[in-house]
């Protein structure tokens, strides 16, 4: 069964169509998430993993050899030194399969992009009073 062929409804229904050993990790970062924004909503957004919190906060997937993980353009920049070894592009990182999930440079940066888009509501918020 191809995954980009599917319509998902639920986070669950995503991490089914993958192997057990892959869902774990998928299940290991949805808790890392959890953990870190435990007032996130979980949401499928492009047909992935997602969470919101005053806007997109963070996204992921899984792929055949890597799993990545999309904190936006400032999540990456914030961090430019310590994802080096796994960015793949404008806000895109990349943890290979064979190798363990930095789980909490995962924490920090979805704390970073929680306080990031607090701030932003704040001042949308101001700006209507």
């Amino acid at each position: 069964m191809k995954v980009a062929s599917l319509k998902f409804k639920t986070v669950d229904e995503y991490f089914e169509t993958f192997p057990t050993g892959i869902q774990s990790k998928l299940q290991s970062i949805r808790s890392t998430i959890k953990k870190a924004a435990p007032q996130a909503e979980e949401v499928i957004s492009y047909n992935i993993p997602a969470f919101k919190l005053n806007g997109m906060l963070v996204s992921y997937a899984a792929y055949k050899k890597h799993i990545g993980f999309y904190p936006s353009p400032s999540g990456v920049e914030e961090f430019r030194e310590e994802i080096a070894p796994y960015e793949a592009g404008k806000g895109t990182l990349q943890f290979t399969l064979d190798q363990p999930i930095p789980f909490e440079l995962i924490i920090r940066i979805v704390q970073f992009r929680a306080k990031e888009n607090l701030s932003k509501a704040k001042s949308t918020m101001l700006r209507k009073e």
